[in-house]
């Protein structure tokens, strides 16, 4: 027992405070740095160690066992399964699926049997906040919408959907529920789908930007859509509602040009830390003309001088010879 009017004093962290995490993120930084391991610049949990190449197993084995003598880990040896993510390896590169957690999503919805889906919302749909009365138990849609939010992932054909129906979380209507149930029975013909990093391809960067002009019937908000490819892999999406009302089409083409920029730039900076060459420029492709006339064209523009300065960075990135925008058909755009 602490006698009254005195308290403890902690040699190291508490497990459960604030901090704990922060002070566990610095010790670890401060242990690996002290075996030749560079902490990345733009992404600081990821660490490298340019002598090691990862195909050696000795290296390798070295690293292990330093780690134990520092932390007393665990090996459990080559990753198949980890935080709901299936890891599949072969001689053709690495999938990544989460069959599992979708079967036990599936089962828990009580739709097994059910008919599935070729779409993840039904054509056409429109959502609302008013589209009739509240749900009786809310809770159950948003632990739902929640499960689903963690499975876009490995899934960035849902991802979307998942957007979609998550802004109705506060008071989710019949029309919201339906639509994640037809969500589900899409989930559940394609269940085995996931990512695919092939073994061999290019260092080669390749960006869509698309946007969804004025879609939100509640604010008249776009959509903002991209998504990024290494080579043929297909390493960063995002599917999310702009902040503010655009205009006209060209406008908000032109935003979500900016935001796909911003994420290029990000993932271009983590690649030179892994010591990867991107070559530049690179391409950058959209659907909207007008946007691209924009960017290749720096003067006063009576439709688009109200527009916050950051969403110029495209600009600067295309005079910089970073990127290389071009036009490419609707049909044939994957963002």
């Amino acid at each position: 027992m602490v006698p009254e009017r005195h308290v403890c004093k902690l040699n190291r962290s508490l497990y459960g405070l604030k901090q704990a995490s922060r002070q566990w993120n610095a010790e670890f930084t401060a242990r690996v740095q002290a075996f030749s391991f560079v902490q990345s610049k733009h992404d600081h949990c990821l660490f490298s160690k340019y002598s090691t190449a990862g195909n050696s197993e000795n290296q390798i084995q070295e690293v292990k066992t330093y780690l134990n003598d520092q932390f007393s880990i665990k090996d459990l040896g080559v990753a198949k399964y980890f935080l709901g993510l299936e890891i599949a390896r072969s001689l053709q590169g690495i999938a990544v699926t989460k069959t599992k957690y979708i079967t036990d999503l599936i089962q828990d919805a009580g739709i097994t049997h059910a008919k599935t889906t070729t779409t993840p919302l039904p054509t056409g749909i429109k959502f609302t906040s008013e589209a009739g009365n509240p749900l009786t138990h809310p809770e159950m849609y948003r632990r739902l919408i929640g499960r689903i939010l963690y499975l876009g992932f490995t899934r960035p054909d849902i991802c979307h959907a998942a957007q979609q129906l998550s802004q109705f979380m506060q008071s989710p209507c019949k029309q919201h529920l339906d639509a994640a149930i037809h969500l589900l029975r899409y989930l559940n013909g394609t269940f085995s789908n996931g990512l695919f990093f092939p073994s061999e391809t290019s260092q080669k960067l390749l960006a869509y930007s698309d946007a969804d002009w004025a879609s939100c019937v509640d604010t008249r908000r776009s959509i903002t859509g991209f998504c990024i490819f290494l080579g043929s892999s297909l390493i960063s999406w995002k599917t999310k509602k702009q902040h503010t009302v655009s205009r006209s089409t060209a406008e908000a083409e032109y935003r979500s040009m900016a935001s796909t920029t911003c994420e290029l730039v990000w993932v271009y900076n983590l690649l030179q830390d892994l010591q990867i060459q991107v070559p530049a420029p690179i391409p950058f492709l959209c659907d909207n003309q007008a946007a691209l006339h924009i960017v290749a064209n720096p003067v006063f523009h009576e439709h688009t001088k109200h527009l916050e300065i950051d969403c110029h960075l495209v600009r600067d990135k295309y005079k910089e010879g970073f990127l290389a925008p071009r036009h490419v058909a609707i049909q044939c755009s994957i963002s």
